[in-house]
């Protein structure tokens, strides 16, 4: 029997099917074969008189077992090869995932998980906007429960460090502005209403966008990352278990201190903007300092600047609010807070810049 080739004895009656011989990958393809001949009437498998098993046998079984539609529990297995039966099903299910699929059917199919997901990400941000705004609301009546040390961190963080960034971006923003703008009006001789365009654009629009966006990538994946460190680290749990409040202790110094400095940061980027279409327009257009000076002191409306600064706040508000979302919804390990990270910035760009579609459309309409 040290060579035995794999057989099987089939009693109809009892409906069992005997094994003998040696179950093992060299007699792989007897096994298929054997199986495949089975009588349909069999309900068990009585694997107690085969010589030798290995996991090519095994796995044959429960493949058999599967087209059937037969319990593998209740097969009869001798007691030296039940350890390497039950290593084999603890690893039956890891199987290596399906490729992916292509096709109509298969793009709508994403097309509507993504749907679905997006929808529950939204009515996810909005309920943490409404949990947040009662509990900014519940400061007013416990002023204790500010932090104001970790506040004044965060506005360091938010806007003192990132002041470099926006003001040179800006500068260079408003001059490419003023370049693309006086080619187009050197054709029509009128160079001089480039101040306009930089002003209008910068104190209405360019601003408070670049603005937003700079911090939506800087600012928002650093709150995802942040937050998301210590749910890995399991540290927001223990500030649970301590009595404390993750939003009082994590979130709402967050977005204090964003919603106090993108409306200053705004400003600065606004400052740089005009700055950089001044300088195109003296060293470039040979429009004098006080020229530019006197035309943008005579075409200033303060309006523009209003409609500017008063994004700022919302738009600091929702980077806050999907920044620390994002890392509150961290899984546990390295590649949830890099997806996160990542779906915080993709998520604060496109929203700003929507809602800042929404709004230019809604002032020109009211005529402001």
């Amino acid at each position: 029997m040290t060579d035995a080739a794999p057989t099987l004895d089939a009693d109809t009656q009892d409906g069992c099917l005997v094994l003998h011989g040696r179950w093992t990958l060299e007699h792989a393809g007897a096994i298929s074969t054997l199986l495949r001949g089975a009588p349909e009437q069999i309900r068990n498998i009585d694997v107690t008189r085969v010589e030798r098993i290995d996991s090519v046998g095994v796995l044959q079984l429960m493949r058999f077992a599967q087209r059937r539609e037969l319990a593998f529990d209740g097969f009869r297995f001798r007691d030296d090869h039940r350890a390497l039966v039950a290593a084999i099903e603890d690893v039956n299910d890891d199987r290596p995932s399906k490729k992916k699929e292509y096709g109509f059917a298969a793009a709508l199919a994403r097309l509507g998980y993504a749907v679905v997901d997006n929808g529950r990400e939204i009515l996810t941000l909005i309920s943490f906007l409404g949990e947040n705004l009662v509990k900014l609301m519940r400061l007013i009546k416990e002023p204790s429960r500010f932090r104001m040390t970790p506040t004044v961190h965060h506005m360091e963080q938010v806007g003192l460090d990132a002041v470099p960034l926006v003001v040179l971006l800006s500068f260079l923003v408003g001059a490419v502005i003023a370049f693309l703008g006086s080619t187009i009006l050197a054709e029509f001789g009128a160079q001089i209403f480039v101040v306009e365009l930089v002003s209008i654009a910068f104190l209405r629009e360019f601003g408070v966008l670049l603005t937003a966006i700079i911090l939506a990538g800087r600012t928002a994946s650093a709150f995802t990352a942040q937050i998301g460190a210590m749910v890995s680290r399991e540290e927001v749990d223990a500030i649970r278990t301590l009595g404390l409040d993750p939003i009082d202790l994590l979130v709402l110094p967050r977005i204090i201190a964003l919603m106090v400095m993108l409306p200053l940061l705004t400003f600065l980027a606004m400052m740089a903007g005009l700055a950089g279409g001044l300088t195109v327009g003296v060293f470039s257009l040979d429009i004098p300092p006080q020229g530019y000076l006197a035309r943008f002191q005579d075409t200033f409306e303060l309006r523009h600047m209003i409609v500017g600064l008063v994004k700022a706040p919302i738009f600091a508000l929702l980077i806050g609010l999907i920044g620390c979302l994002e890392g509150l919804q961290v899984e546990g390990t390295a590649q949830s807070v890099g997806e996160r990270t990542t779906s915080s910035v993709v998520q604060s760009i496109a929203l700003v810049i929507i809602l800042d579609a929404i709004a230019a459309i809604w002032f020109m309409e009211v005529g402001w």
